[in-house]
C-alpha cells in the first residue's frame, strides 16, 4: 500500500506540471499575437502621420475621426464579447482589422509629441508591461479579487475624462493619468494570471490565444499612452 501512497502527490504533481505547460505554450501564441497587433498599429500610425492628406482627412475631419473613433468602440466590445464563438479566420482577421483601425487615431502622438519621446515611451512602457506580466505568471497570489476593483477603476478613468473634456483642470488630468497607469500595471498582471488559468482549465477553448492578445493588447496600448501623457515631450 505505500507506494500507492507516494503516487498520489506524484500524480498531482505530474497534472500541475501538464498544466503549467499548456498555459505556457498558449502564452507563447498570446505574446506573439499581441506582437503582431502591436507592430501593424504601430506601421499605420506612423504612416498616416507622415502622409499630409491622410492626417488631414482624419484630423482635418471630426466626423472622420469620431467615426473611426466609435468604429474602434464598437468593434472591440463586439470582439470581445464573441471572439471565442467566432471561426479562427474571423477572430485573427478581426483583430487585426481592429489593430489596423487603431493605428488610423493612434497617428496623432505622432503629430502631438516628438519621435524620441515616443520611443523611449514605448521602451518604458514595455520593462513596465514585462515586469507585471511576469508578475502574473510566477506569484502565487490569486490575483482574482483584483477584477472588479480594477474595472471600477477603469470606469472612473472614463468619466473622468469625460469630464475633464469640458473642465479643461490639470489636477485633474494629471489624476487620470496616474490613476490610470496604476490600473493598467494592474490589469497587465490580472489579466496574464487569467488568461493562464483559462488555458489551464480549458486548453481546447477556441480562439483563446486571440481572445488573450486583444486583452493583453488593450493593456499595452493603454498604459502606453498613460505614461506618454507623463514623459512625452510635446511639439
Amino acid at each position: 500500500m505505500q507506494p500507492l501512497q507516494h503516487r498520489r502527490p506524484d500524480f498531482a504533481q505530474a497534472q500541475s506540471h501538464a498544466r503549467n505547460e499548456v498555459a505556457s505554450a498558449l502564452m507563447t501564441q498570446v505574446y506573439w499575437w499581441m506582437s503582431v497587433g502591436l507592430g501593424l498599429t504601430g506601421l499605420i500610425a506612423y504612416a498616416v502621420a507622415h502622409v499630409p492628406p491622410l492626417t488631414n482627412l482624419i484630423f482635418g475631419n471630426p466626423m472622420v475621426f469620431y467615426g473611426l473613433l466609435f468604429g474602434e468602440l464598437a468593434l472591440v466590445w463586439f470582439l470581445s464579447a464573441r471572439i471565442t464563438r467566432m471561426s479562427t479566420a474571423g477572430a485573427v482577421g478581426g483583430f487585426l482589422f481592429y489593430s489596423a483601425l487603431n493605428g488610423l487615431t493612434m497617428a496623432f502622438i505622432f503629430l502631438a509629441y516628438t519621435e524620441a519621446s515616443i520611443a523611449s515611451t514605448f521602451f518604458i512602457t514595455g520593462g513596465t508591461f514585462g515586469t507585471m506580466a511576469v508578475f502574473g505568471t510566477v506569484t502565487k497570489k490569486d490575483l482574482s479579487g483584483w477584477g472588479s476593483f480594477l474595472f471600477m477603476g477603469l470606469i472612473g478613468i472614463i468619466i473622468a475624462m469625460v469630464v475633464n473634456m469640458f473642465l479643461a483642470s490639470p489636477m485633474l488630468y494629471w489624476g487620470i493619468t496616474i490613476f490610470g497607469v496604476l490600473i493598467f500595471v494592474g490589469l497587465t498582471a490580472y489579466d496574464v494570471q487569467r488568461i493562464r488559468a483559462m488555458a489551464a482549465e480549458n486548453p481546447g477553448a477556441p480562439n483563446l490565444a486571440v481572445y488573450g492578445a486583444l486583452r493583453l493588447y488593450l493593456d499595452f496600448i493603454n498604459l502606453f499612452l498613460m505614461l506618454l501623457r507623463l514623459f512625452g515631450n510635446r511639439r
